[in-house]
C-alpha cells in the first residue's frame, strides 16, 4: 500500500500542470455544487421558520363592533386548528405602522383619517401549519359574516417557493454536469499518465504483474486528486461563507435568521464524493487502457 501511495504521489509531482488543472476542476465542481446545497439547506431552514411563524390576518368590515365582534372572535376560536386569536384595533395598528416607518413620517401628515381596518391575528396549531391547511383555515375565516378579507402572504410564499424550486432544478443540473466533467477530466489525466508509462506497464505484465497490482497506484492517484480538489473547493466555500455571514450579521437579515455552514457529516460526504469522482475517472481510464 505504501509503495502504491508513493508511486501515485510521484506521478502527480511529475505531471504537476496536468494534475493541477484536474484538481482545480474538481475544486470548482465541489464549490459550485456545495454552494447550491448550502443555499438549499439555509433556504429550507428559513422557509420552515417562516411557515411556523405564519399568522392569518382577518380584516374586519367597517361598523362591526361590540357583541358582533365578540361573537366573531369566539367563532374563530372554535374553529379546528386555531391556537390563538388576538384582536388588533385599527388605532393600535396605525401607531405600530408609524413606529415602523419613522423615517417616512411625512407620509402620514396629510392623512385625515386612519386608513387601516380592525383585524384579528390568528395563530394555528403546529399540525395545521402546512400551506394547504393554512389556506383552508383562511377560507373558512374569510367566509364568516363581518370578515372582509383573510390573508397570510400566500402570494409571496408561493413566489419564493417557485424560485426555490427553480434553483433546486438548476442545482441538480449543474451538479450532474460538473460531475460528468470532473470524471472526464480525471479519466483523461490518468490516461495521459498511462500512455507515458505504457512501456513500463508492458514490462510489468511480462514479468507476471497482475492487473490489480498495475491499477492500484492509479486508483490512489485518482483518490488523491479527488480528495485535494474537494478540500480546496470546501475551503473556498468556507471562506465565502464567512464573508457572507459576517455581512449578514451587520445587516437586518442577521436579526431575522442565522445561516449555518455544512455539518461535519455533509463535509465528509462531499469529500467522499470527490474522491469517488477521482476513483471513477481512474477506473474508466484503466479499464479501456488495459483492454486495449
Amino acid at each position: 500500500m505504501i509503495r502504491h501511495y508513493k508511486r501515485a504521489l510521484s506521478d502527480i509531482l511529475n505531471n504537476r500542470f496536468l494534475n493541477a488543472v484536474t484538481i482545480i476542476t474538481i475544486a470548482m465542481s465541489v464549490l459550485i455544487v456545495s454552494a447550491f446545497y448550502l443555499f438549499f439547506f439555509n433556504a429550507g431552514e428559513v422557509m420552515s421558520a417562516w411557515k411556523k411563524g405564519i399568522r392569518i390576518m382577518a380584516y374586519i368590515k367597517p361598523g362591526v363592533e361590540g357583541d358582533s365582534l365578540m361573537e366573531m372572535e369566539n367563532r374563530i376560536r372554535g374553529m379546528y386548528g386555531v391556537q390563538e386569536v388576538r384582536f388588533i384595533s385599527k388605532i393600535v395598528a396605525f401607531e405600530a405602522l408609524k413606529e415602523q416607518m419613522k423615517r417616512q413620517a411625512s407620509l402620514f401628515r396629510d392623512l385625515k383619517e386612519n386608513p387601516l381596518p380592525d383585524a384579528f391575528e390568528i395563530r394555528v396549531i403546529p399540525s395545521s401549519q402546512s400551506m394547504q391547511k393554512i389556506e383552508e383555515a383562511a377560507l373558512r375565516i374569510e367566509a364568516l359574516e363581518g370578515i372582509e378579507d383573510a390573508e397570510y402572504g400566500e402570494k409571496w410564499l408561493g413566489r419564493f417557493s417557485n424560485i426555490f424550486d427553480l434553483f433546486r432544478f438548476v442545482g441538480y443540473g449543474l451538479g450532474s454536469l460538473f460531475f460528468m466533467a470532473s470524471v472526464f477530466i480525471v479519466a483523461n489525466t490518468i490516461r495521459l499518465v498511462l500512455y507515458s508509462r505504457r512501456e513500463e506497464i508492458e514490462i510489468m505484465r511480462l514479468v507476471g504483474a497482475t492487473d490489480g497490482f498495475i491499477r492500484a497506484p492509479f486508483y490512489f492517484e485518482g483518490l488523491i486528486l479527488g480528495g485535494l480538489g474537494s478540500f480546496l473547493g470546501l475551503s473556498a466555500l468556507f471562506v465565502a461563507f464567512l464573508m457572507v455571514s459576517s455581512n449578514m450579521e451587520q445587516g437586518l437579515a442577521g436579526n431575522l435568521f442565522d445561516i449555518r455552514f455544512l455539518s461535519f457529516n455533509v463535509l465528509a460526504l462531499v469529500m467522499a464524493c470527490g474522491m469517488s469522482v477521482g476513483w471513477l475517472g481512474s477506473y474508466l481510464s484503466l479499464r479501456q487502457f488495459l483492454k486495449d
